[in-house]
């Protein structure tokens, strides 16, 4: 199978440049397939560096649930390594900016969004065969 992440990278960074242009107006709902995206902005355990990836997600109450899917790789992505060593962020959904806390769903409520992400977004279920279970990630709100 090819490398494509060159690929992926350039449609993250063209779905980033829309997004914020936009305010959200473009970018925050996925045509078609009615998918949800929101922008997350968190600090580089290493470099220190601001970075934003955009993210599909799903509402739980205040809260916003992505997971560490990286497209299926084997690895965890950068951007939840990062959270996993500075939890404090910041997401986008539309022209709303809130700052938020990572943290791992577990147990039975991690059973609860993983059936609630699967029935929104079909591929996390075959992105998780045979590799590594994937992260759960609820973002909450913080004052």
């Amino acid at each position: 199978m090819p490398n494509i992440r060159w690929l992926l990278a350039l449609i993250t960074a063209l779905h980033r440049l829309v997004y914020r242009a936009t305010r959200g107006v473009i970018g925050r709902r996925i045509p078609l397939v009615d998918w949800r995206a929101l922008l997350l902005t968190h600090v580089g355990r290493s470099t220190g560096r601001s970075y934003t990836v955009p993210l599909l997600y799903i509402p739980d109450g205040a809260r916003f649930v992505v997971v560490g899917s990286n497209a299926g790789d084997a690895r965890p992505p950068a951007w939840w390594r990062n959270l996993q060593a500075r939890p404090h962020a910041r997401v986008q959904v539309g022209a709303n900016e809130i700052p938020v806390r990572a943290r791992l769903a577990s147990g039975a409520e991690r059973a609860r969004l993983w059936a609630a992400l699967v029935a929104n977004y079909r591929d996390y279920e075959r992105e998780t065969r045979g590799t590594r279970e994937m992260p759960v990630i609820v973002l909450e709100c913080v004052a």
